[in-house]
């Protein structure tokens, strides 16, 4: 079997054990699928070498494509492989196979074929990939650059957009730099019929609105120059729009005006859209300079031409401006009638029983199509209520009048549900004019209407009951509004407004939560419960209403106060203190909050800060009664009391007719050592109160002390004034028990005449006690006091105790006393 080939062998072996092996053909194959032994196939060698893939390159060729294939494919290995058996058949050297006497075998040369050592590749992965190699030609450098540039402008832009102004200004800046750059480079090549003129373009454009964007005006307009008078540029001249838009910020409105009428001389007329909008700048510009004349021209133009909701707006205010009623009553007309090229609403609605409708509906009712027919249609709506809310009392003798002439002309048109929002409308206009009998008379007639509008106009007529303080009839129109709409989350809430004026705040809480579960956000409902929750002592639950609040109106200082309120409830100062400082961020000149956060740092016992806060909180309101009483105090225990008196001045004006601020700036007096100053007060007072015997104490024991005359006069009527006070005393005792027989009459009927006579006896000896005190009075002899009598002038500070003053010594020094009589003198100090 030594000169046979494989598959004759194979065929051999099978024919030799055909007889003797039970399992022989299993492992039997077709020959043609036996690829190890094509090498020792000389029909498939020779046929081979006839073909190109076996042809063997030169050794100059073989030696630079030894890299490249260790590279290699699938395909270059078979090709590889083919190549190694075609040489090994021509019996060359240094190929695949080695020619010997058992036949061929594999070279085993020192560097095996298609590699390179590891160094090569080391070389090349420093180098980089082919596709990320660096451009070797100034073709592929300038091709490199001028997609730089693209992506600068693409990030500024982007940049724009997220409000980073002053990144995408200098995004655009390096942009117009490497464009420079480019076009230099080409100008070096002598390639300038290749330059990109739509590059160029583009990194002007987007430099020049980032200038405006940036407020830098003048930058701005010197770039638009730049583009505008390029003659290679195409359509250029429709820039000199964003150059009098630029104008229009700086309101140099005849410059705006020029640019405008200049951009719209080079747009074609077939442009109409863009026409449309250059007119429309240049009628709101007529509006900004008060022609309105020329405004109603370019306005009436566009009307004519292209209307729209705006534009139709703007006329009408024009009209307005001149008080020309039939024009205004025209352009109404006229706005009425403009398309609001929206589909027929009916393409929304779907039989319940077709499901692919139904599907069809749900992927369609909210998408980006949808949702610009829905600002387009609330866009008319507000044009045509606030043009119906500005010409209504102008076109008619009253506002009712020409609402009602607006309201009609509504309903014959298109915008037929719009009429019952123009009727609510009004109401509100009767609630603004303080017409409440013709609002409540509007939105009475909505009774009868469709539920929708039967709830708005019943949840409004119970808002205005509530503030009239007409609780029945809120309740009334609550329970209208919720039996038409139970998930309106308004009218759960007059309910619950309702009961909380009626103090059922459990109740009230029920109806506030309901109206939280029917609208999330219904700030109204989320405020009320948390102060339901707070006049129920749930602190903790109004806390956690009133933080959710806050995480939607993050401004608001309602909340916030509400917030710092009740931390200071639950004690936690500091929470407090922080809460109602960020309050004072907001509303930095509210008085209460200033006078909270005072009061917080006096009970801590930091008085420095609290006069702070008091002082402040005086500024905003110098009528806060218990802030002027803090103050004053505050200075007299610092031993200021000349600085308290302002104060008490304050507290004088507020409550004239309280003595104890005239009684404590002549304390504020006497205690900082002007006795003069004090005893004017005080004689003031006497003047105003002659009969307060506390202002009489302190006139007699100042002219005591200062050797007046007038002590003794002083002292006669603090002596009258006491008499007075106690007949008064014994008046007020005797109408009481008056008082009391009287109830004990109707009480008991058993001892009624004589407690009337006891009565009579009472009051016939008040009677004679009061005509002695007059009798008195006018033959001039009042009580007078012998000098033997000793008057109490004693009196009670009203500023509180006076504190002592510190002594500086415990005795005074004796000038004949010796200071060293009590020491021994030295020997060295005796005299020789």
């Amino acid at each position: 079997m030594a000169g046979l080939s494989r598959p004759q062998m194979m065929e051999q072996v099978y024919l030799a054990g055909e007889e003797e092996d039970l399992y022989s053909g299993y492992d039997y194959y077709n020959p043609a699928l036996d690829t190890e032994g094509l090498a020792d196939d000389l029909q498939f060698q020779q046929a081979v070498v006839k073909t190109s893939h076996g042809r063997r390159p030169s050794l100059q060729t073989a030696a630079r494509g030894t890299i490249g294939m260790g590279v290699g494919t699938a395909t270059n290995a078979r090709l590889g492989t083919a190549a190694r058996m075609s040489t090994a058949a021509r019996g060359r050297m240094g190929t695949g196979m080695i020619a010997g006497d058992d036949g061929p075998r594999p070279m085993t040369a020192i560097k095996s074929a298609g590699f390179r050592p590891r160094e090569v590749f080391d070389h090349l992965h420093k180098q980089g990939s082919p596709l990320e190699a660096k451009p070797e030609t100034p073709e592929d450098q300038m091709r490199l650059l001028e997609r730089k540039v693209h992506e600068l402008i693409d990030e500024s832009c982007l940049a724009n957009s997220r409000g980073e102004l002053a990144l995408a200004l200098e995004k655009a800046k390096e942009a117009g730099r490497k464009e420079r750059i480019l076009v230099r480079q080409r100008e070096q090549q002598s390639q300038t019929d290749q330059a990109n003129l739509d590059l160029t373009y583009a990194v002007l454009f987007n430099l020049a609105s980032q200038y405006a964007a940036n407020e830098m005006f003048a930058e701005a307009i010197n770039t638009y120059n730049v583009i505008v008078k390029n003659r290679m540029f195409s359509n250029a001249g429709r820039l000199r729009v964003n150059m009098g838009n630029i104008y229009f910020r700086q309101k140099n409105y005849p410059k705006a005006i020029k640019f405008y009428r200049m951009a719209l001389d080079q747009v074609p007329n077939a442009h109409k859209e863009m026409r449309t909008k250059i007119m429309q700048n240049i009628g709101i510009v007529f509006v900004k300079m008060g022609q309105y004349t020329d405004a109603i021209t370019s306005f009436e133009h566009i009307m004519s031409e292209g209307p729209n909701f705006k534009t139709g707006f703007n006329l009408i205010l024009c009209y307005y401006a001149l008080g020309d009623q039939s024009k205004m009553r025209a352009g109404f007309q006229k706005l009425l009638t403009v398309d609001l090229k929206i589909e027929d609403e009916e393409k929304y609605i779907a039989q319940a029983d077709d499901k692919q409708a139904m599907l069809l509906l749900e992927v369609i009712k909210n998408d980006s199509l949808r949702q610009i027919e829905r600002e387009r249609k609330y866009e008319a709506e507000r044009c045509i209520k606030y043009a119906a809310k500005i010409i209504s009392p102008a076109i008619e003798s009253s506002f009712s009048d020409g609402y009602d002439w607006c309201i009609e002309q509504v309903k014959n048109s298109q915008h037929l549900d719009l009429a019952n929002d123009l009727e609510i409308d009004k109401a509100i206009m009767f609630l603004k004019l303080k017409d409440f009998q013709q609002a409540i008379e509007t939105l009475k007639s909505f009774e009868k209407k469709e539920s929708k509008v039967a709830s708005t106009a019943a949840t409004n007529l119970s808002f205005l009951y509530y503030l009239e303080a007409d609780y029945a009839q809120a309740d009334k129109y609550a329970e209208v509004a919720m039996t038409a709409d139970r998930y309106n989350p308004s009218a759960l809430v007059n309910k619950g407004n309702v009961l909380f004026a009626y103090e059922d705040y459990e109740k009230a809480r029920e109806f506030f939560k309901e109206a939280l579960s029917n609208d999330s956000s219904c700030v109204e409902a989320l405020y009320n419960l948390g102060l339901t929750n707070k006049r129920l002592k749930r602190l903790e639950d109004a806390l956690d209403a009133f933080y959710k609040l806050h995480a939607i109106l993050r401004n608001s200082p309602q909340v916030m106060y509400q917030v710092a309120d009740i931390h200071d409830q639950l004690g936690e100062t500091a929470q407090a203190s922080e809460w109602f400082m960020q309050v004072i961020g907001v509303m930095p000149s509210d008085p209460s909050v200033l006078a909270r956060l005072g009061e917080l740092y006096d009970n801590e016992g930091d008085k420095s800060q609290a006069f702070q806060y008091y002082y402040d909180s005086n500024r905003y309101l110098p009528s806060n009664i218990p802030v002027l009483e803090w103050l004053g105090a505050y200075y007299v225990d610092s031993q200021f009391c000349e600085k308290a008196i302002p104060f008490f001045e304050q507290g004088a004006l507020v409550q004239p007719t309280q003595v104890k601020w005239h009684l404590m700036m002549a304390s504020c007096y006497r205690r900082s050592g002007n006795y003069h100053k004090a005893l004017d007060t005080y004689r003031d007072i006497h003047r105003k109160f002659p009969e307060n015997v506390e202002c009489l104490k302190f006139l007699v024991r100042l002219s005591t002390d200062l050797g007046l005359k007038d002590a003794q006069d002083y002292a006669n009527k603090l002596k009258k004034a006491e008499k007075n006070k106690e007949l008064r005393e014994q008046q007020r005792a005797s109408s009481a028990g008056r008082r009391n027989s009287l109830r004990a009459r109707r009480t008991s009927s058993a001892g009624s005449d004589r407690e009337g006579s006891a009565g009579k006896v009472r009051k016939g000896a008040d009677r004679d006690e009061r005509k002695k005190s007059i009798l008195d009075e006018k033959d001039g002899k009042p009580f007078q006091a012998s000098h033997k009598d000793n008057v109490d002038a004693s009196y009670s500070d009203p500023l509180g105790p006076q504190r002592e003053r510190p002594k500086t010594a415990s005795r005074r020094k004796d000038p004949h006393e010796d200071e060293f009589g009590d020491e021994e003198l030295g020997e060295d100090l005796l005299p020789e």
